[in-house]
C-alpha cells in the first residue's frame, strides 16, 4: 500500500516549500478552471450576439437568467457529489467521474444547437458537482496534520484556480470571438480531458488519501469514523432524522424547480408556477425551510461544534453577498465591456497595447511553466506518463499563445476582445497571491471579520470605478465609448477583495468543521456561492431596465453600496465570531 501522506513523509518531496501532491491538485484544478472560465467568458456573449455575428441574438435579460441559473447550479450539485464521495466513491473517483462528465459537456456545447447547449450545461453542472467539493476536500485532508500551513496551501491552490481561469478566458475567449464560438467551446473540452488524464495517471502520489472505503472492512472503518465524529462532537452523534430528510427533499425540489423555471419563463414564456408572484412565494418558503433545517441540526451538536458551525454559517452569508456582486464579471460587466467601452485602438495606442498584452500573457504563463518544471523534477521518474500529458498540454498552450500574439501584431489596428478584460482578475491573483499568502502566514494575519470587511470594501471600490466611468452615458443607451481604464481599475480592486475572502474562506471551513463532515460541509459552503450567483444573474438581468430609468452609473452604484453595508456589519460581528471559533484562527 502507498505510504500514508498524513505522516511526516508527506513534506519530503517539496515544490516551492509545499508537497508535490499539492501541485498535482494545482494543475488538475487549473485545467478544470480553464474549461469553466473559458466557457463562462463566451456564454453570455454567444447568447446575446446578433445572428450576423454567429450568436443567437437573445435579449440580455434572457441570457443573464440562463447564466445565473447555470452558475448557481454548478455550486448546488457539490452537495450531492460530496455525500457520494464520503459514503461510496472516495474523492479520487469522484474527481475522475466529474472531469469525464465535464469533458462531454464542453463537447456538446461546441455543437451550437439548443438541444446540445442544454445537454452540455447539464453535464457541466453534474460534472462540477462531483469534481469541485472533492478537490478542496483533498487539500484539507492532505494538510490535516499541518493546520498552520493550510492558509498558505489554499492560497497556492487558489493560484492554480486562477491560472486556469487566466488561460481559459484568454484563449477560449480570443478564439471564440475571433475564430468562432464552437472552437472556443471545444477548446475548453480538450483541456478538461487533459486535466482528467493527468490526475488519473498520478493519483498514487496522494498515498491513501481520497480512496473509497474498503468494502471488506467497511464496518470497521464506519465504526472508526463514527468514533472520531463522536469525539469531535463532544460525545454526540447527529444523524439525519426522517423529518430532516423529508424537509431537505421538499426544499431541494422546490429550489431546483424555481432556479430552472426562471430562464424558462423568460426564454420560452412558460412559468411552472403560473406567475412570478407564485414563484416568489415558493423560493421564500424554500429559504425558510432551509434555515429551519440548518439551525435545528446545528443546535443538536455539542457546544463547541455548534458554535463553530454557526461561525461557518455567518461567514457563508457574507460570502454570498460577495459573490452576488463579484459574479457580475461574467454578466453585466461582460456586457459593459462589449457594448459600452471604446475597445478599438489605433497607432501608438495599439502598439502599446500589443506590447502590454504580450507581457501580460507571457509572464504568467512563464511563471506557471516554471512551477511545472519544478514539479517535473520531483515527480517525472515515478509519474512519467502523467507528466508527458501535462507537458504536452503546455506545448499546445504555448503554440496557441504564439499564434494569437503574432496574429495581433500582424494587424495595424487592434480591437480588444470583450472577454480579454476577464483575464485581469486572474493575472492580478497570480501576481498578488504569493504576497497575500505570506501575510496570512505571518504575525500580521488579521481575523476572519477583518479580512472579510476589507475584501468587501475593495469590491465596493471596484464598482465605484465603473459607476464613475459610466456617469456620462445617457439613460437607456445601448452603446457608448467609455475608457477601458475604469474596467481595469475595477478588476484590480475586485481581485484584492477576492484574495481577502475566497481562499481563506475555504481554509476556515476546513479548520472549523469536524473531519468526517468536511466534504458535505464544503457542499453546503458552495450553496452560499450558488445563491450569490443566482442573485448576480437576476440583478445583472436588470441592467437594461435600471439603466433606462436611472442610468447605467446608478446600476453599478447599487453594487457599490451593498458591499460597504455588509463590510460594516461583519466587522461589528468580529468579537462574536472570535468567541464562536473557540481559538481557531
Amino acid at each position: 500500500m502507498a505510504a500514508n501522506t498524513t505522516s511526516g513523509d508527506f513534506f519530503k518531496t517539496k515544490v516551492l516549500g509545499h508537497p508535490a501532491g499539492l501541485f498535482t491538485l494545482f494543475f488538475t484544478e487549473m485545467w478544470e478552471r480553464f474549461s469553466f472560465y473559458g466557457m463562462r467568458a463566451l456564454l453570455v456573449l454567444f447568447l446575446t450576439s446578433s445572428l450576423l455575428d454567429n450568436g443567437w441574438g437573445w435579449p440580455r435579460v434572457n441570457a443573464l437568467a440562463l447564466y445565473g441559473t447555470y452558475t448557481s447550479m454548478v455550486y448546488l450539485t457539490p452537495i450531492i457529489g460530496g455525500i457520494l464521495a464520503d459514503k461510496f466513491l472516495g474523492h479520487r473517483n469522484a474527481i475522475i467521474i466529474g472531469a469525464s462528465l465535464m469533458t462531454l459537456g464542453h463537447a456538446s456545447m461546441a455543437m451550437e444547437s439548443q438541444l446540445f447547449l442544454y445537454l452540455g450545461l447539464t453535464l457541466l453542472i453534474f460534472g462540477n458537482g462531483f469534481f469541485k467539493p472533492n478537490m478542496t476536500s483533498m487539500v484539507a485532508k492532505l494538510y490535516k496534520d499541518y493546520p498552520e500551513k493550510k492558509d498558505g496551501a489554499y492560497t497556492i491552490f487558489y493560484m492554480g484556480v486562477n491560472s486556469g481561469a487566466f488561460l481559459g478566458i484568454m484563449l477560449c475567449g480570443y478564439i471564440g470571438e475571433k475564430v468562432g464560438f464552437s472552437w472556443g467551446f471545444g477548446l475548453a473540452g480538450i483541456f478538461m480531458f487533459c486535466g482528467m488524464l493527468q490526475f488519473y495517471l498520478s493519483r498514487s502520489i496522494f498515498g491513501n488519501v481520497g480512496l473509497p472505503p474498503d468494502r471488506n472492512v467497511k464496518a470497521a472503518i464506519a465504526g472508526s469514523a463514527e468514533d472520531m465524529s463522536t469525539k469531535e462532537n463532544g460525545g454526540k452523534l447527529n444523524p439525519f432524522s426522517t423529518t430532516d430528510l423529508i424537509l431537505v427533499s421538499i426544499t431541494a425540489v422546490g429550489a431546483l424547480v424555481w432556479v430552472v423555471n426562471d430562464p424558462m419563463s423568460k426564454v420560452y414564456n412558460y412559468n411552472v408556477f403560473g406567475n412570478s408572484g407564485n414563484a416568489g412565494y415558493v423560493i421564500l418558503g424554500c429559504l425558510c425551510l432551509f434555515l429551519y433545517i440548518l439551525f435545528s441540526r446545528i443546535l443538536r451538536y455539542s457546544r463547541i461544534t455548534r458554535d463553530r458551525m454557526l461561525a461557518v454559517f455567518i461567514i457563508a452569508v457574507f460570502y454570498m453577498f460577495f459573490w452576488a456582486s463579484f459574479e457580475q464579471a461574467g454578466g453585466s460587466m461582460t456586457i459593459f465591456a462589449k457594448d459600452y467601452m471604446d475597445r478599438t485602438l489605433v497607432g501608438n495606442s495599439a502598439i502599446l497595447f500589443k506590447v502590454f498584452n504580450s507581457f501580460l500573457t507571457i509572464l504568467p504563463l512563464g511563471i506557471i511553466t516554471f512551477v511545472l518544471w519544478k514539479l517535473f523534477k520531483q515527480t517525472f521518474e515515478k509519474f512519467a506518463l502523467a507528466n508527458i500529458f501535462l507537458g504536452s498540454s503546455f506545448i499546445i498552450i504555448w503554440a496557441i499563445v504564439i499564434w494569437m500574439l503574432s496574429n495581433e501584431f500582424s494587424q495595424t489596428n487592434t480591437e480588444i476582445a470583450a472577454t480579454w478584460f476577464g483575464i485581469l482578475n486572474s493575472f492580478f491573483i497570480i501576481a498578488l497571491g504569493p504576497v497575500f499568502s505570506k501575510i496570512w502566514e505571518s504575525k500580521y494575519n488579521p481575523s476572519a471579520s477583518v479580512k472579510y470587511s476589507i475584501g468587501l470594501v475593495f469590491l465596493s471600490i471596484g464598482f465605484l470605478s465603473l459607476a464613475y466611468g459610466a456617469y456620462g452615458i445617457p439613460f437607456g443607451a445601448k452603446t457608448a465609448a467609455v475608457s477601458i481604464l475604469w474596467l481595469v481599475v475595477a478588476y484590480l480592486f475586485h481581485t484584492l477583495g477576492e484574495l481577502c475572502i475566497s481562499p481563506v474562506g475555504l481554509s476556515y471551513v476546513s479548520k472549523l468543521v469536524p473531519g468526517r463532515m468536511i466534504a458535505v460541509t464544503y457542499g453546503i459552503w458552495y450553496l452560499s456561492i450558488a445563491v450569490g450567483n443566482k442573485v448576480a444573474g437576476t440583478m445583472g438581468g436588470m441592467i437594461d431596465s435600471i439603466s433606462a430609468q436611472y442610468g447605467l452609473s446608478n446600476f453599478f452604484l447599487i453594487f457599490t453600496i451593498i458591499p460597504v453595508i455588509a463590510a460594516v456589519v461583519i466587522l461589528s460581528l468580529g468579537p462574536l465570531l472570535r468567541k464562536l471559533m473557540h481559538g481557531v484562527r
